[in-house]
């Protein structure tokens, strides 16, 4: 760690008790103010998902932010580098943006006789057009059809699976965010339902699936 991290949590001999204050947001206008309350607050540090971070990255320039984001972090405009990021923002990134294209070479492998593979993503997470370029690139250098379905709730989830098995979609790949990832045993059971084969960015989603073909039976 450097800079304002170095200066806020190195050399301490003891730890002192911490409050931790949640934040949610139903939607990114209402981050600004979200972030705005905890400076209120004078929280010692702020970490979240790649547009809270980003919402925090352009309020404060002292307090220390730590994002958990599924992309390149240097894309998104969070930090300035990966080897020295700089300023107050510091994080982790899964790179899940980027490995679209793998989990379609992985999906075409499973069912190499799927003419069509439904890809299932959230239109307002930020890295979700990323994420649909580099599948689609994938998809064109192979020939491989797609049908590309945005889902912002949970109503449009249940419709997009109506809507790729009367298309004939052999394969489901799921998008990358936080919607997606909280609609995911909801995802699972609708993939299981329709005898879909698919594949997930998320660990845990195999267990899950057995169990909701288990409680279908």
């Amino acid at each position: 760690m450097e800079g304002v991290f170095a200066k806020k949590f190195q050399a301490r001999e003891t730890i002192p008790l911490i409050a931790i204050e949640y934040r949610s947001a139903e939607g990114q206008t209402e981050l600004p103010l979200l972030v705005a309350d905890l400076l209120r607050r004078q929280v010692a540090l702020i970490v979240g998902n790649t547009p809270a971070a980003l919402a925090a990255k352009a309020t404060t320039t002292t307090v220390p932010i730590v994002f958990v984001t599924g992309g390149d972090p240097v894309r998104a405009g969070l930090v300035a580098s990966l080897n020295r990021p700089g300023g107050n923002v510091t994080g982790v990134s899964f790179i899940t943006a980027e490995l679209g294209a793998k989990q379609l070479g992985l999906l075409r492998e499973l069912r190499p006789g799927a003419a069509r593979i439904a890809v299932l993503v959230d239109p307002k997470w930020p890295l979700t057009e990323r994420f649909v370029s580099e599948v689609r690139a994938a998809a064109l250098a192979v020939g491989q059809e797609l049908i590309v379905l945005d889902v912002r709730s949970d109503r449009e989830i249940e419709t997009a699976f109506t809507t790729l098995v009367q298309r004939g979609a052999g394969a489901l790949l799921l998008g990358i965010g936080a919607f997606m990832s909280s609609q995911r045993g909801r995802i699972v059971a609708l993939a299981a339902r329709h005898g879909i084969p698919a594949i997930y960015s998320w660990r845990g989603c195999r267990g899950r699936r057995s169990d909701e073909l288990r409680a279908q039976h």
